[in-house]
């Protein structure tokens, strides 16, 4: 059994459970993180030294990083279907997975602590419209590359590219602030919510 510590409103332990649902598979998961157990404890750095949810318990030991957890578990679960075999094909879907850690989710941390999930220190109004603007920015990449697909983030086929980004689109749309005319990403998240392993994933109450 499959073992994921992270709290829900996570979005980065969202990822792993729509993961192990397009893949059919059964877990357990425990509440750590803001309101729940401390990923600073001694028995939760001995998992993962860095102190940050989600972590994933197999028989193997654990596991950590989101995106790497999301490659283990379609790679070992014969999900080829969510990121291929073939080497081209892996690496452009590994390529917007990449993006959406390292250039996207930079972007946003403070419009989103300021705006989406008000958080004490985070009402510096400069910075606000800093972070906005860089997200706003960031997601017209997003939208630029979806006009040209069509589809998808990697192309015509649903992806793991797709779980990581889709949540991130997801939390975009429902964090109030002035957003850019994106009508790729708009049409994106549409066709996204009609998968039903989404719905419980991107819920309008959970940015």
């Amino acid at each position: 059994m499959l073992k994921i510590l992270g709290r829900t409103s996570s979005i980065n332990v969202r990822k792993v459970l729509w993961t192990c649902d397009e893949l059919g598979l059964a877990y357990e998961r425990e509440d750590w993180g803001t309101g729940f157990a401390s990923p600073r404890s001694p028995e939760f750095l001995a998992l993962n030294p860095n102190g940050l949810i989600p972590v994933l318990i197999d028989e193997q030991g654990a596991l950590w990083e989101s995106n790497t957890i999301c490659r283990y578990l379609a790679a070992r679960y014969d999900g080829h279907h969510l990121i291929p075999a073939e080497p081209r094909p892996r690496a452009v879907v590994e390529q917007w997975m990449d993006w959406q850690a390292t250039g996207l989710n930079p972007t946003w941390g403070y419009a989103f602590l300021a705006l989406g999930r008000p958080t004490p220190g985070y009402d510096n109004p400069a910075r606000i419209a800093a972070s906005v603007a860089a997200w706003n920015a960031a997601m017209a990449i997003l939208d630029q590359r979806l006009a040209q697909t069509g589809a998808h983030a990697a192309g015509h086929d649903f992806t793991l590219a797709d779980v990581v980004l889709g949540l991130s689109v997801h939390r975009w749309l429902k964090t109030p602030m002035d957003r850019a005319d994106l009508p790729a990403v708009e049409a994106y998240c549409a066709r996204l919510k009609a998968r039903p392993t989404f719905g419980p994933w991107a819920r309008d109450d959970v940015p």
